[in-house]
């Protein structure tokens, strides 16, 4: 009989488990009956950009936190795909540090090369998920807004790649019901411009409030205060942006600290984290943790303890991202298809406890993505996914650090060499501070070196 596999969401995750089975398949493998479905329009996940916030036109909260003028915060070079390089998508070198449209582009460009689009089931909304324990069989309800109609159907394996950065989670401030200007939190930003000339309160301390912070300040903000519960960010701000302890309460349009201090500010964006959230599923089959490199119930990070036949991916707090998730994704491929056996379910969650107590352990940043990496080694060495240089990404990511210590507005400058082809990232033709269109047309002009003229890109 058919291996009949779900997977839900058409986001990088998904797309890794997607183009992990095709790998196989035209290695000689037979080819699962996949249906992966999407609730977006469109594949891509965040990299999908909407306008839109709250609801989308169906009815369906948004999926999507990307917001304009969004460029990578990490060198591309720490989440290039093993096995599609970005020399071969761009057919030259490009910078370290791409804007949003380009790694959409980047992604879409392996998935369309492999032709996994056919799987796939858009504006497609999965509602339920249902076990039979006498079958051993998921069935999956979803709801089919192209069609206008409700589906069902039933599946060996349900893998959930519908990520963890949809669902906000809100905290509420003393005064906010009588603020008088806008608060939001970072999911529903989409548009720095927004606040142009305004006294802007960021309430975090984490990479969606510098970005934000730094987006903001780059398109004109007046001021920026970011608010901090445990610890600054401690970079060398710009002048115009300073870093508070907690936000203690709001009276009118001034907030007050925790060290005593107030300020005067126009908006709110709470830059507070993301919730895992899985409403389709039930109690019993859904994962519970907060953001943290090794959530535990997961064997390898992937396989459901409690139920083997359920998948998750990508669900930890990341460094690496893309790579991470094509590990798990080629892990999880074999072991459907049977070429992992998977130990006794003790001895599943004494690895599990291994991991967590190692996670447990660290104690610098350092350590932190050398942990992820070792892991990502450890997924790749059971499988045929194309090895490539952990320890030089784990390098990569400590000279970023250091970039960014010592020039938080201009770390995106720097240049980096791909681990993967071994070619040399060249600088873009704008500083990031002076590249205010973000568009995948502006990025890749080439400059003419002798006429110092611009050219569009041709390839």
């Amino acid at each position: 009989m058919t291996l009949r596999v779900a997977i839900i969401g058409a986001g990088p995750s998904g797309l890794a488990q997607l183009r992990a089975f095709q790998s196989a398949h035209a290695q000689g493998a037979p080819m699962p009956e996949i249906v992966c479905f999407e609730k977006q329009a469109d594949w891509g996940g965040m990299w999908n950009y909407t306008w839109r916030t709250g609801l989308d036109q169906h009815g369906e909260p948004v999926h999507g936190s990307m917001y304009r003028y969004l460029w990578s915060n990490g060198p591309k070079e720490c989440l290039e795909f093993a096995d599609y390089s970005f020399d071969e998508h761009f057919g030259r070198p490009i910078s370290s540090y791409p804007p949003r449209e380009v790694l959409w582009d980047y992604i879409q460009g392996r998935v369309k090369k492999a032709g996994v689009r056919d799987y796939i089931r858009f504006n497609t909304a999965v509602k339920n998920v249902s076990f039979d324990e006498a079958t051993r069989e998921f069935t999956v309800s979803a709801y089919d807004y192209s069609a206008g109609q409700g589906i069902e159907q039933v599946f060996d394996y349900v893998v959930v790649a519908s990520g963890h950065f949809s669902t906000p989670h809100v905290p509420e401030f003393e005064g906010f019901e009588r603020f008088a200007g806008r608060i939001l939190h970072a999911h529903d930003f989409r548009e720095a411009m927004e606040f142009k000339g305004q006294d802007l309160l960021i309430v975090g301390s984490s990479y969606s409030a510098e970005d934000i912070g730094s987006q903001c300040y780059k398109y004109g903000a007046r001021s920026i205060t970011t608010a901090y519960r445990t610890q600054p960010m401690g970079y060398k701000w710009p002048k115009g942006w300073e870093e508070r302890p907690q936000l203690v309460r709001v009276e009118g349009n001034l907030a007050f600290f925790a060290d005593g201090s107030n300020k005067r500010v126009d908006a709110i964006i709470l830059c507070t984290g993301y919730q895992h959230h899985f409403p389709f599923l039930p109690d019993e089959l859904t994962l519970k943790t907060n953001n943290r490199l090794w959530p535990t119930g997961l064997y390898q990070g992937v396989v459901w303890e409690q139920n083997p036949q359920l998948i998750y991916l990508g669900m930890q707090d990341l460094w690496y991202s893309f790579n991470l998730f094509d590990a798990q994704a080629w892990f999880a491929r074999d072991y459907m298809l049977g070429r992992i056996k998977l130990p006794a379910k003790a001895d599943m969650q004494a690895d599990s406890a291994r991991w967590r107590a190692d996670e447990e352990a660290l104690d610098t940043t350092a350590s932190m993505y050398e942990f992820q990496g070792r892991y990502i080694k450890h997924l790749i060495a059971q499988t045929d996914y194309p090895s490539f240089d952990i320890d030089a990404v784990n390098r990569i990511f400590l000279k970023w650090k250091s970039d960014k210590k010592s020039d938080i507005m201009g770390y995106r400058d720097k240049s980096y060499r791909s681990v993967i082809t071994g070619t040399a990232a060249v600088p873009h033709h704008t500083r990031w501070l002076k590249a205010m269109d973000d568009s995948l047309a502006e990025y890749l002009r080439e400059t003419d070196g002798k006429k110092g003229e611009v050219k569009a890109l041709r390839g």
